[in-house]
């Protein structure tokens, strides 16, 4: 799957040189930087979802779960952490799982 291959060049860049790999630079800036990066990113996908311009939404998008996966391994929880949560979640009502947070 193209999220998994994607999660572990991440995981694998977490010592990386800085100056070889921007996923290495921007988890060297610590997990502040990567979810400020993720925001960033999730708001330019919001502003191409406003705008209807598909080929630019599907583009930020990519940013978006990029960045997201980004900003997971900084804090050490991986793909399958998430799918796992979602997981268990699955076959409960959204209204069901709110209320029991």
């Amino acid at each position: 799957m193209t999220l998994e291959k994607l999660a572990a060049t991440i995981a694998a860049r977490k010592g990386a040189d800085p100056e070889s790999s921007w996923t290495a630079k921007l988890l060297a800036k610590g997990p502040e930087k990567c979810a400020e990066k993720f925001g960033e990113e999730a708001v330019e996908a919001i502003i191409e979802a406003v705008k209807g311009d598909r080929a630019r939404l599907t583009a930020e998008a990519a940013d978006v779960i990029y960045h997201l996966l980004v900003m997971l391994a900084a804090r050490d929880v991986t793909l399958g952490d998430v799918v796992a949560e979602l997981e268990r979640r699955e076959g409960t009502s959204g209204i069901a799982e709110k209320a029991g947070r």
